[in-house]
């Protein structure tokens, strides 16, 4: 965890500069090897750290690019590395020992014509300052807060001055603005193929990479059932609200497909902690079903669809989940989960009611069929 890795914080005021970026690695592309974790750094031209989260449809063709044309090194199978590359080579075009915003945006144009996929990334650039930008389908979210702080000074006579400053954040969930205090109003949504610089003692310079005419957000679903904290806001969407409208959808589709009868055969409603639970509550409240926490989760236990085998995701999950058999025994119980991706641990927890005692067990998903 962040934690660990600055030990709870104390690590931070040894960081230099006034500017920084990171990564929280969830790998879905590549290996979950540490020569993978991000940023990623170059350092040709000026020195480039870059970070990003999404995925590249055409990794291959721009690695081959690279090689032989471009003549940069890849060292990992990630694609994150390969659009970091990218970006370099199509900066290093402007031949300039120092470059400005106007070749970062030009650069980034570039970019977007070679790359096609999902981005969300942010790029430090050694001497200018912080660069953020998102594809022209918005699929991954990315915002900008900013808050507003006082610096005390003492001179050499002992008077204080105090002094206003204003810092800046880019980050892929509101709710890490808002607990470093970047207020509501202070926070926005970079759009569809937009980019923003963020230069020391200056405000941000925003340029829309792709013309908002050739570009439309099309966020993935993902967010709002699975990977988003439920007190985010996407595009100004609530997540919370989000999850809430799935639960009375679900709810109506439960009793069309069952019917009255079949309904009347439920007797508790349990979610898949944790991200179903805000859906499965309001589910069970529609269908005026009780709604019990039956399954405890492991906090400590890593997402299981991302495990490297099948074998791995089904022992993943008994260790993840613990049934509590008082609450199931005997009973019909209706499983609510955020959504199946394999079908692996949604088999796993339908036998883990059974072998708690459940006499029937149904089993219900928030998110639709994806084809």
């Amino acid at each position: 965890m962040a934690s660990k890795v600055f030990n709870d914080g104390e690590r931070i005021p040894d960081l230099p500069g006034f500017m920084g970026i990171g990564h929280l690695r969830y790998p879905t592309a590549g290996t979950s090897a540490a020569s993978e974790a991000q940023p990623f750094f170059v350092n040709s031209p000026y020195g480039i750290a870059f970070s990003h989260n999404g995925n590249l449809v055409n990794a291959p063709e721009l690695r081959e690019y690279l090689d032989i044309e471009a003549h940069r090194h890849i060292n990992t199978d990630s694609d994150s590395e390969v659009m970091l590359n990218i970006f370099a080579a199509e900066l290093n075009e402007t031949g300039k020992a120092r470059v400005n915003s106007d070749d970062c945006f030009a650069a980034l144009e570039r970019t977007y014509k070679r790359c096609r996929g999902a981005w969300a990334a942010t790029a430090l650039i050694a001497g200018l300052g912080i660069l953020a930008f998102r594809d022209s389908h918005a699929i991954r979210p990315l915002l900008l807060g900013s808050r507003t702080i006082e610096i005390r000074k003492v001179n050499a006579r002992g008077e204080e001055t105090v002094e206003e400053t204003t810092d800046y954040m880019v980050a892929s969930e509101s709710v890490a603005l808002s607990y470093f205090g970047c207020k509501t109003e202070d926070i926005f949504d970079i759009k569809a193929g937009q980019a923003v610089l963020i230069e020391k003692g200056q405000k941000p310079k925003f340029h829309q990479v792709i013309p908002e005419r050739d570009c439309h957000s099309a966020v993935d679903i993902f967010e709002h059932v699975y990977l988003s904290r439920p007190d985010s806001q996407i595009d100004g969407i609530s997540v919370y609200a989000a999850r809430r409208n799935m639960g009375l959808k679900l709810a109506d589709r439960i009793r069309a497909v069952l019917g009255e009868q079949g309904l009347a055969e439920i007797d508790i409603v349990i979610p898949i902690p944790e991200t179903s639970i805000v859906s499965a509550r309001t589910c069970a409240s529609r269908l005026k079903k009780t709604f019990v926490e039956a399954f405890v989760k492991n906090r400590y236990i890593f997402r299981t669809f991302i495990m490297p085998n099948q074998r791995l995701r089904r022992t993943g999950v008994r260790k993840k989940l613990n049934a509590i058999e008082s609450e199931f025994k005997g009973r019909n119980v209706l499983l609510v989960d955020d959504s199946i991706v394999r079908g692996t641990t949604s088999k796993e927890i339908v036998q883990m009611a059974r072998e708690a005692g459940a006499k029937k067990v149904l089993f219900a998903s928030c998110a639709p069929q994806i084809t």
